[in-house]
């Protein structure tokens, strides 16, 4: 084959090959939750001492398949956090959720514990829950929105949803 016809396949290849991963994401209908109710989840949050690992791990998952990583920030003792996370697990948004996110639900204590895995991404948690969303290279997407479901309970669970599309869009 002629150099010549070789020179605009190799750019179209060097081009495909500089998307961003995240390209790899199938895209999935964005969930209607409608007037679904959410059930609050006992204890969303395992134990403090495990989040370092979970998120370093999460990172690496995050490389392999192209998502984003949502770190949910919150306590067990919090009604919003609890609230949230059954948002996260109606039916009609977990597998919305499984196909955007490699997600680790962190556990700050009393707001006095892991503190710092926010603080990597310029964010000091005054409220819970707190959500980042974070590219697979560690990139924070929302950190105009990081407190915004620090008032979850008082949120549609569609409104909770938007927010994490508008965030996993940026």
């Amino acid at each position: 084959m002629p150099l010549r016809r070789l020179l605009p396949l190799s750019a179209l290849l060097g081009l495909a090959m500089a998307l961003p991963a995240r390209a790899a994401v199938p895209p999935m209908p964005v969930p209607q939750v409608g007037q679904a109710t959410p059930t609050a989840v006992a204890a969303p949050y395992g134990p403090p001492a495990d989040a370092q690992a979970q998120v370093a791990a999460a990172f690496r998952a995050a490389q392999a398949s192209g998502k984003n990583v949502l770190l949910d920030f919150g306590g067990n003792w919090c009604p919003d956090c609890r609230l949230m996370a059954g948002v996260l697990r109606l039916p009609q948004v977990a597998p919305w959720i499984d196909s955007r996110f490699v997600t680790v639900a962190i556990n700050v204590g009393r707001i006095d514990t892991n503190l710092d895995i926010a603080q990597r991404y310029g964010v000091t948690i005054k409220a819970v829950p707190t959500v980042l969303v974070v590219t697979p290279q560690g990139r924070l997407l929302n950190p105009d929105g990081a407190l915004a479901l620090g008032d979850a309970r008082h949120m549609s669970a569609q409104a909770v949803v938007d927010l994490l599309v508008e965030w996993d869009a940026r």
